[in-house]
């Protein structure tokens, strides 16, 4: 590992997360760039905006196209389809904006992912036919960089002094926007039906999700001004001049083969296992409280479902900024990841149970008490991103490699996440179709899933990578 004439390790050639020397005294926690740190949130918020805005309705939305032909238990094959697509076409492209990022600086890449992300929301909802629909989904994956961007942003801004506490602020800044998205997504559609004397063109009774995805497109627009007046440049000048040959290829980014070292790999395991039971879950939830009753569901309005999963991510948000930061130093990394993990299973375990419920007594006081138990458990479950997000900025072999690094975890999340919608959904109606497992055969294989997710999390060491672990690979 190279080193300066003073002996001290290059800054550039440290992991991320290094463990302070046991000689040296604990150092002060260097104090967040609060304005960088705060342009970076406010970017993040517009993901789950546009990504959540369109659950409360989707499933109302599929089930009015011809290609359900009036059966309902069809909407989970379409609807999945729909919510898979913005991430099979963002895993094709998240790795080389990752990597571009490496080379021309973050700034470009996330005002790229941002105007995709304003475009396509506003071709969604002009959208009638399901073709129309998949295309303005792949439009904004394709385009759309920027989760790990700014996870690389974010981990150039802080060091292993302060980084809990940025980490602790993403989950709430997520949270917010995807108590936002929802909001937005369930109060503003169908507005002819709602105030038909303000929307009372054929417009919006021809276009009902409209509004709904113009007002997260005009939160994004807001994001790009503010990226381009305010953000400053994150990534690490590369060093000029041919004096050493080894500065030179030490300061470039390094090939993909070099990154992935057993850190990277299991990091970026653990991180799709736990994306892909969350997106299996994101999707599952609001197709299981649209349906029916007597179809396996609890039958609950946009509206109700918008609320539901709003003040869920408000509160996952105030949960997480008040103990996150308190619990990860008692518990330390692996034990709130494999929590979060092992959870998933009562989470699904509750669905079946809602449902029969429901069926004897109906959707009253006793459903609701488990809608709130489940919500709760969700709540407490999210730490594991967090968690999860150390682990794979300390994995990052230098500062030279953290957008790609980041860019490959997104890459395969991104297939997780693509492949979860609609595998879940659709075996959600598949087993509601042939009977299943009496129509719940879908949970039985969740519950699978995450146990085998728990069998994954044991590989983490306890604490985040250290020096010697990343280097020694």
């Amino acid at each position: 590992m190279p080193t300066t004439d003073t002996g001290r390790v290059d800054d550039e050639q440290t992991p991320l997360l290094a463990s302070p020397s046991t000689e040296a005294q604990e150092p002060q926690p260097t104090p967040l760039p609060k304005l960088q740190v705060g342009v970076v949130l406010f970017l993040q918020l517009c993901e789950p905006i546009t990504g959540f805005s369109i659950y409360p309705y989707i499933n109302e939305l599929v089930s009015k196209l011809d290609i359900v032909g009036g059966d309902q238990r069809k909407v989970g094959y379409y609807a999945g389809l729909i919510e898979s697509l913005f991430f099979a076409t963002e895993a094709l492209t998240v790795l080389q904006w990752g990597r571009l990022s490496d080379y021309i600086g973050r700034k470009p890449v996330l005002l790229t992912g941002l105007i995709g992300s304003s475009i396509s929301m506003l071709c969604f909802g002009l959208s009638k036919t399901f073709w129309t629909l998949v295309i303005s989904r792949c439009l904004c994956g394709l385009l759309n960089g920027n989760i790990g961007v700014m996870k690389s942003v974010m981990g150039e801004l802080t060091d292993s002094s302060n980084r809990a506490k940025a980490v602790a602020l993403m989950p709430v800044v997520w949270s917010t926007g995807a108590s936002l998205g929802p909001l937005l997504g369930g109060a503003l559609s169908n507005p002819h039906k709602r105030l038909p004397t303000v929307f009372r063109a054929p417009f919006w009774e021809e276009h009902p999700y409209f509004l709904s995805c113009s007002a997260a497109s005009s939160f994004v627009f807001v994001a790009i001004i503010i990226t381009a007046v305010f953000f400053k440049e994150t990534l690490p000048r590369r060093k000029q001049g041919t004096s050493s040959s080894n500065t030179t290829s030490s300061d470039a980014p390094p090939p993909i083969r070099e990154i992935l070292v057993w850190p990277v790999i299991i990091s970026v395991a653990n991180y799709v296992a736990l994306a892909f039971l969350e997106i299996m879950l994101n999707s599952l939830l609001p197709l299981f409280l649209a349906m029916p009753v007597e179809i396996g569901g609890l039958g609950f309005s946009p509206p109700t479902i918008g609320y539901l999963w709003g003040g869920y991510a408000a509160a996952t948000g105030l949960y997480n900024i008040l103990f996150f930061a308190w619990i990860l130093r008692r518990l330390g990394e692996k034990r709130v990841f494999a929590t979060g993990i092992i959870l998933f299973v009562p989470v699904f375990i509750l669905m079946p149970a809602m449902n029969m419920c429901a069926r004897v007594w109906g959707v009253g006081a006793l459903v609701w008490s488990l809608v709130i138990l489940e919500f709760f458990i969700m709540i407490v479950k999210n730490m594991a991103y967090g968690s999860m997000f150390i682990y794979v900025t300390a994995s990052a072999p230098n500062k030279r490699s953290l957008g790609a690094t980041n860019g490959l975890s997104q890459m395969a999340v991104s297939v997780s996440r693509a492949i979860g919608p609609a595998l879940s959904t659709s075996l959600f109606s598949y087993s509601v179709q042939n009977n299943f497992l009496g129509g719940y055969g879908v949970y039985l294989l969740m519950i699978m899933f995450s146990l085998l997710a728990a069998v994954i999390a044991s590989f983490l060491p306890m604490r985040a990578w250290e020096e010697k672990e990343v280097s020694s690979e």
